[in-house]
C-alpha cells in the first residue's frame, strides 16, 4: 500500500493526497452479502435533529461482516482484498470449504488465495488466523479483539492499528492497546493474527471540503464564532478567544477526563492511556 500526492492542476488537487489502493483486488462486492442503509441525516423519530452536522453524502451499502469468526477448523480461502465505505480498514471476502461465503476485517499483509482458519485450539500465528487469547504465544501482533466471549470484535477494528498480548494470569490476558491503555481481557476472548490492512488511510489529505461533503459531513460551525446564546464560548468584543475551552453543553473540554470514576471496568485498566502531546 502506498499514497500518492496529485500534481495541482486545481485548487482542490493542490494538496490533495490519495490513496493508491493497490491492494484491492476488485471493484464489485458480492451481492448476498450486501444490505441497503437508512439514512438518518442526523434527525430521530419525530424529524427532529439530535445529532448536528450529519447529512448528504455519497449513497451506501452496508457490507455484512463476520466479526465472531465462529466457524471452526474449517479452512477459508480468501478470494479478494475490497473497499469497505462503512469503515476505514479494507475487508476480505473468504470462500469456506463449505461453500458458504463471508466477509472479515483485512489484516496487512493478506492476499488473495491465501488460507486462514479459526479454532479454539492452537494453530499456527499466520496473518489473518483468529483463535482465543489463551492460545496466543507472547508478544504476538493482534486485532479484532472481543471484550466478552462470543460477543465479535469490538476493540482494534480500524486501519492501521494493532494491539500486543503481554502476558496472561489466571484466566485474564493483559493486552497493550493501541491507546497506549494496559488491560486486562478474558483469556477465553477471541483475537485475530496481524495489524489491521490500510496503515496509510492516515497519510490521505482530503484536499477540498467537498470531498468530506461527500462523507456525509455538513460544515461545522466555530464555537467562538457563535453568540452567548448559542455556545459557552460565543460572544466578546472584536475577535475572542472564547476564554476556557468548553463543549455546547458548558463541560470542559481538551484534557478534561470524562471517564466515571465508578465505572465497573475501572478495575481491569492496569494502565492508562497515554495523553496525546500537542
Amino acid at each position: 500500500m502506498s499514497v500518492k500526492k496529485l500534481k495541482p492542476s486545481t485548487p482542490g488537487r493542490r494538496f490533495r493526497v490519495v490513496n493508491t489502493y493497490d491492494a484491492i483486488t476488485t471493484d464489485k462486492p458480492e451481492k448476498s452479502l450486501l444490505r441497503p442503509i437508512k439514512r438518518t441525516g442526523g434527525r430521530n423519530h419525530s424529524g427532529k435533529m439530535t445529532m448536528r452536522n450529519r447529512g448528504g453524502g455519497h449513497k451506501r451499502r452496508y457490507r455484512l461482516l463476520d466479526f465472531k469468526r465462529n466457524k471452526n477448523d474449517i479452512q477459508a480461502e480468501i478470494l479478494s482484498i475490497e473497499y469497505d465505505p462503512n469503515r476505514s480498514a479494507f475487508i476480505a471476502l473468504v470462500n469456506y470449504e463449505d461453500g458458504e461465503k463471508r466477509y472479515v476485517i483485512a489484516q496487512n499483509g493478506m492476499k488473495v488465495g491465501q488460507k486462514i482458519v479459526s479454532s479454539d485450539k492452537q494453530i499456527p500465528t499466520q496473518i489473518g488466523n483468529s483463535m482465543p487469547l489463551s492460545q496466543i504465544p507472547f508478544g504476538t501482533v493482534i486485532s479484532c479483539i472481543e471484550l466478552n466471549p462470543g460477543q465479535g470484535a469490538a476493540l482494534v477494528r480500524s486501519a492501521g492499528t494493532f494491539a500486543q498480548l503481554v502476558a496472561r494470569e489466571g484466566k485474564y490476558a493483559t493486552i497493550k492497546l493501541p491507546s497506549g491503555e494496559v488491560r486486562m481481557i478474558l483469556a477465553s476472548c477471541r483475537a485475530t493474527i496481524g495489524a489491521v490492512s490500510n496503515s496509510d488511510h492516515t497519510l490521505v489529505v482530503s484536499g477540498k471540503a467537498g470531498r468530506t461533503r461527500w462523507l456525509g459531513r455538513r460544515p461545522r460551525t466555530r464555537p467562538v464564532a457563535m453568540n452567548p446564546v448559542d455556545h459557552p464560548m460565543g460572544g466578546g468584543e472584536g475577535r475572542a478567544s472564547g476564554g476556557h475551552p468548553r463543549s455546547r453543553k458548558g463541560l470542559p473540554a481538551k484534557g478534561y477526563k470524562t471517564r466515571s470514576l465508578t465505572k465497573r471496568s475501572n478495575k481491569y485498566i492496569v494502565e492508562r492511556r497515554k495523553r496525546r502531546k500537542k
